[in-house]
């Protein structure tokens, strides 16, 4: 595995971002409590620590690979690939202005064409594709019904399965699909059941997301010799960590799993909030291990080790 490269076109769920991206430091995920677990302060990761990402990275016997914005920077880490994700982007536009999916994909070819990275690499490679539902939120801020949102489920997984052939065209070998995990189950979604019961009509959405994702992989692997997609299942993940809670091996009991560890001290306030004076407005559990959120979206280190070890047998095909 030591050739082997993960290379991310990794998005994100609402506006926060899954690992130590190419978001700037004006985001949460670059200020305090942020990073407090790993590595010591904030790195751009929402969460206090390792997210999925570093887990993956890891399973293939890489270190997680630089950001893009970092490159120049770090060319001898090349090597593990690079990472081209940006905090709150989505298939399509979404509130936040950074460059969608098809964006990311083009900013890989021209390092293709550089030379950056070989056909020799590439071959050697997995491409680790997750869209965590920004498209869907930005409809859902502007009013969108459940069932507009369902429509647009089909044309989000529709230009989905359209940059999946294209990364694969690119000539990477193995191309590696998030599916969504449970959103109605995220605090942000809990919150008004006192995150204790997950929002069964958002994750009926996000079900059918996943259902037509999974359709379109099927198709595209028939269209294919070598079957190069493979689906992670984090919705059945996510699930199996809740229903399973401590019963995982080598994972921690969570005290409320729906409960986050960092939140606001009231609706107008998220985790890392301060105000004018740089007063907190927010409330950190005293042991992070304790608990499986970080804040309104995302898992803590010990709630995304837990999701690892659920997903584990699901990356094998990733070798």
């Amino acid at each position: 595995m030591d050739t082997q490269k993960l290379l991310h076109c990794v998005l994100c769920y609402f506006l926060l971002s899954l690992l130590a991206g190419n978001t700037g430091k004006p985001w949460p995920s670059w200020k305090y409590p942020y990073g407090i677990t790993f590595p010591g302060k904030p790195a751009g990761r929402f969460s206090d620590g390792r997210v999925l990402t570093d887990y993956v990275a890891k399973f293939v016997g890489v270190r997680s690979p630089i950001p893009y914005r970092w490159r120049k920077y770090g060319i001898p880490l090349l090597k593990y690939g690079m990472n081209f994700a940006y905090g709150g982007t989505g298939v399509f536009q979404t509130i936040y202005p950074g460059p969608n999916m098809t964006t990311q994909i083009d900013t890989f070819q021209h390092l293709i064409t550089d030379n950056v990275f070989t056909i020799k690499d590439l071959q050697s490679s997995v491409a680790l594709v997750t869209l965590s539902g920004n498209d869907y939120a930005y409809i859902a801020s502007r009013g969108g019904s459940a069932r507009g949102i369902q429509s647009f489920i089909l044309k989000v997984v529709k230009q989905l399965a359209v940059n999946l052939k294209n990364i694969h065209g690119l000539g990477v070998k193995k191309v590696a699909v998030a599916a969504l995990q449970p959103l109605g189950c995220l605090p942000g979604s809990t919150a008004m059941a006192s995150f204790r019961q997950c929002n069964g009509t958002v994750n009926l959405l996000v079900n059918y997301h996943n259902l037509l994702l999974e359709k379109a992989v099927a198709k595209l692997n028939n269209e294919t010799n070598d079957s190069p997609f493979h689906i992670l299942d984090l919705y059945a993940s996510f699930m199996f960590v809740f229903d399973n809670n401590g019963k995982i091996p080598g994972s921690r009991k969570f005290e409320n799993p729906l409960k986050p560890c960092c939140f606001g001290i009231s609706s107008d306030y998220k985790c890392g909030n301060v105000d004018e004076s740089g007063v907190k407005k927010y409330t950190v559990c005293e042991d992070p291990k304790s608990a499986f959120f970080w804040d309104g979206a995302h898992p803590t280190q010990e709630g995304w080790s837990a999701v690892y070890s659920a997903l584990q047998p699901n990356l094998e095909h990733l070798y």
